[in-house]
């Protein structure tokens, strides 16, 4: 044949932060051991690899031996070693600072472990801005692969998309590969032929083509039904045997020579955007809703593929609009970085620097912040695992910058924390950090215990999603069992219809919630118990008064319940080296006849339900079940989350005798194996029929006590755990 087509097989593998060792270790067993396996003995066949820092650094620690054939392969010149940030970052999350940190610290680990020079990267979910490219290309990279949507997206036409570009900005020069949609719809779905033929017939309209697949290492074993079909019916052997045979014209190559032999078909700057699917994800429910329908009733339509080029869904950056949660892991995130920034410029230095670098590097992986077809922000113990880094990175920070200073000492401090143009408040001292938003009902929404590196609000509110539609709709047969994982529908169990539920507030803690006074559990439960006052979301005033020993947070709404005018004021105390909160609530205009029913809401996220060893406790110290149980509890004094295998015992103490309520809180959501419940919180409502005194008030005393004693007896300190 005389056209000839280079053809590079780009895989990225990953795993999160904060992934289980047994998550790690079956993607290890069912894809990247058994590719390597098959993919060694083809002398002919040269791919590009890309395995994030999580994953390489599980590796290195678990199978060694796997990384040594690789390093075998790299100097044989059968695989490139593809780059990227370390710990897999959307990198138009992170400061520029971060960006190159990361992609310039992995390029170092990879080179010192593998061999050969780091010349590419992978960008994490393909996730793009063009002001990226200066940042890339002076983190010493020279090439990298995106989608062809995005050079679809940017004007160019099929017969445009069979090469390489390079783009520019401020003066900095970068390659980029568009990967084939097609090729990934093919690849390992459809029979290796088509793939061959496809390939065929673009190198004879395009002599001297690249063509390049790049995608997910785990579609080959570890999606659903891949495994099976990849490795037992043989049909990655099947793929490699279709290319070596064909190797006269269809040449395996990598992309370090194909930017090295082929010369790049132009310039172009691309638009913001990621992969198509992703930009659908992105959108408002709503909107997803609508997109979805208009392509459906489209792509019949005979004008559709010359519309379809222009149209495109949303931008990345909204996940953190569409997910409050998200963006508060990222202001997390965000205080964090600037005060690593903070700390170098005034000259730190040392181990415990150094480590705290690393711990917001790892707090910055992407799963966790998004959500698609795949668990994401869903998943508890990922969003658990960011926050753990996150805390970890503040503590080892104060190592470095202050010699342990906060020992002994509590702060408060006033900023826009989580970039909505409002103020929030800051508490903390040695034991614990307290976020509050006054402008958002006066609520906690960050509540870190910082001896285990856990936030205790790393909560999720119940929304609507898209695919809620096909879980009302219910189940429509298997289908395809190696269908792409975009297209396959799996209930992971029955009746998921009967609990979709949403929030109409966030699931954190001192909501202010008036209710009607007959309504019972059940219905708050459901969430059809009627919101009777405008406290739980309203603008709360806020003022701080400051002791040696203590600060308090003072919170004040002049609202209504019912239509009657009332002023709720709570006030949020922490002391020196105290592991206690102490929590105080007035009511002030209430009617002398009036009896109202009035409740406060708190939720403790990262302590499971259906486990024997995380459990309620009463204050006799009887068990009353696990974290999954629905109380409705009278006279009750104090309450306790007792999570054994965390080591941490949360406790609420009552000022006087009252009643409780509280019950689990679960979502039902996606990932790649398919649509379940899933345990996000717990919630703990104390709630009174509240009687005025002669001057029309009435209040409360809370203490919520945070004991880490378990965790510290079994265990080093979570800061001499991170470095």
């Amino acid at each position: 044949m005389s056209t000839s087509i280079r053809f590079c097989l780009v895989l990225h593998n990953h795993q999160p932060i904060g992934n289980f060792h047994h998550v790690f270790d079956a993607a290890y067993r069912e894809s990247y051991l058994p590719f390597l396996d098959v993919f060694e003995p083809y002398d002919a066949l040269s791919i590009s690899l890309h395995t994030s820092g999580p994953l390489m650094e599980w590796l290195d620690e678990h199978h060694p031996e796997y990384l040594e054939r690789l390093a075998a392969l790299v100097a044989a010149g059968r695989i490139e070693i593809i780059g990227g940030a370390f710990y897999e970052p959307i990198l138009t999350m992170i400061p520029s600072r971060d960006r190159q940190g990361q992609i310039q610290t992995y390029s170092e680990w990879l080179e010192r472990r593998l061999g050969g020079a780091i010349r590419g990267m992978w960008i994490p979910e393909r996730v793009w801005e063009q002001s990226l490219t200066s940042d890339v290309s002076r983190a010493g990279i020279q090439y990298t692969v995106l989608d062809d949507f995005h050079f679809r997206n940017a004007g160019l036409s099929e017969e445009r998309l069979h090469g390489y570009y390079v783009t520019e900005d401020d003066g900095q020069t970068l390659s980029i590969f568009p990967g084939s949609e097609r090729l990934r719809y093919l690849i390992p779905f459809r029979d290796p032929h088509e793939t061959v033929e496809y390939l065929r017939q673009v190198a004879a309209q395009h002599p001297q083509a690249v063509a390049v697949f790049g995608d997910d290492g785990e579609k080959f074993g570890t999606w659903p039904g891949t495994h099976k079909h990849c490795f037992q019916d043989g049909w990655l052997r099947r793929f490699f045997d279709a290319l070596a045979a064909n190797r006269e014209w269809l040449k395996s190559t990598t992309l370090s020579e194909a930017v090295d032999r082929v010369p790049p078909l132009g310039k172009i700057y691309l638009p913001d955007c990621s992969y198509r699917e992703m930009t659908e994800w992105s959108l408002p429910v709503t909107q997803q809703l609508a997109y979805e329908s208009a392509v459906h009733e489209l792509e019949h339509d005979q004008r559709w593929p010359r519309i379809k080029p222009f149209v495109r869904g949303g931008f990345w950056r909204n996940f953190k609009v569409k997910y409050p949660e998200a963006n508060e892991m990222y202001s997390r995130m965000m205080m964090v970085s600037q005060r690593l920034e903070q700390a170098e410029r005034a000259g730190a230095s040392g181990d415990d620097f150094q480590w705290a670098r690393r711990e917001l590097y790892r707090g910055q992986c992407n799963c966790s912040y998004w959500h698609g077809a795949f668990g994401g922000i869903y998943l508890p113990h990922l969003r658990n695992a960011v926050y753990n880094h996150l805390i970890a990175a503040d503590n080892l920070l104060d190592n470095a910058t202050s010699n342990g200073q906060r020992n002994g000492h509590v702060e408060a401090t006033v900023d826009d924390y989580n970039f909505d143009a409002r103020q929030e408040v800051c508490l903390i001292n040695d034991k614990l950090v307290a976020l509050l938003a006054p402008a958002a009902g006066g609520q906690m929404y960050e509540l870190d215990v910082r001896s285990i590196c856990h936030n205790v609000l790393a909560t999720l509110s119940r929304r609507p999603e898209a695919y809620h539609r096909k879980v009302l709709a219910g189940p429509s047969g298997e289908g395809d069992n190696c269908a792409s994982i975009h297209d396959r529908v799996v209930f992971k169990q029955a009746g998921l219809d009967r609990l979709l539920r949403y929030d109409r507030y966030p699931r954190k803690s001192l909501v202010d919630h008036f209710y009607d006074n007959g309504v019972e559990l059940p219905a708050v439960v459901t969430g059809d118990a009627m919101e009777r006052g405008d406290f739980a979301g309203g603008l709360y005033d806020a003022k701080l008064r400051r002791n040696a020993d203590k600060i308090q947070v003072q919170m004040s709404k002049h609202g209504n319940a019912w239509g009657i005018p009332l002023q709720i004021t709570k006030g949020v105390t922490l002391e020196t080296g105290s592991s206690v909160l102490d929590i105080a609530y007035r009511i002030e205009g209430l009617p002398p006849d009036a009896e109202l029913h009035f409740g406060v809401e708190f939720n403790f996220a990262g302590m499971p339900s259906g486990a024997d060893d995380r459990y309620f406790q009463a204050d006799d110290g009887s068990r009353l079940g696990h974290l999954g149980a629905e109380l409705d509890l009278y006279d009750a004094t104090a309450l306790e989350l007792v999570d054994e295998w965390l080591g941490l015992d949360v406790r609420l103490e009552l000022g006087a005798p009252t009643m409780i309520w509280a019950f689990p809180v679960g979502t039902v959501s996606q990932s790649e194996s398919g649509i379940e419940l899933v345990h996000q919180s717990v919630t703990v409502l104390p709630h009174w029929l509240v009687r005025p005194d002669a001057e029309g008030r009435w209040s409360v005393k809370m203490r919520l006590a945070l004991e880490t004693e378990r965790a510290e007896k079994r265990r080093p300190t979570a800061v001499a755990m991170a470095s």
